[in-house]
């Protein structure tokens, strides 16, 4: 979300959460974290706006049958060198 428009404002916030939540987001202000915290915080919104649409549509008959199905892996079981294939660079 670069070039988003910011507003400048004043807000009070409890000094021992605004610390937590900096360390633990890694943020290098308040402002980076409380920009991150409203992200999130959106992002959840709409999430659970999603689950919700969802559950108030039954699944079809073919969709719950698939929700039965168990894939077939045996076409990942093989004998590549994986590592071998994709070194790690030094």
């Amino acid at each position: 979300m670069y070039g988003m428009a910011k507003e400048k404002a004043t807000i009070t916030v409890d000094r021992a959460k605004l610390s937590e939540a900096r360390a633990v987001l890694g943020a290098p202000s308040a402002s980076a974290a409380i920009d991150i915290a409203l992200s999130e915080l959106i992002r959840r919104y709409r999430v659970l706006h999603d689950v919700k649409a969802y559950t108030r549509t039954p699944p079809t008959d073919e969709e719950a049958a698939l929700s039965h199905t168990l894939p077939d892996w045996s076409d990942l079981a093989d004998d590549t060198d994986w590592d071998a294939q994709w070194p790690e660079e030094s």
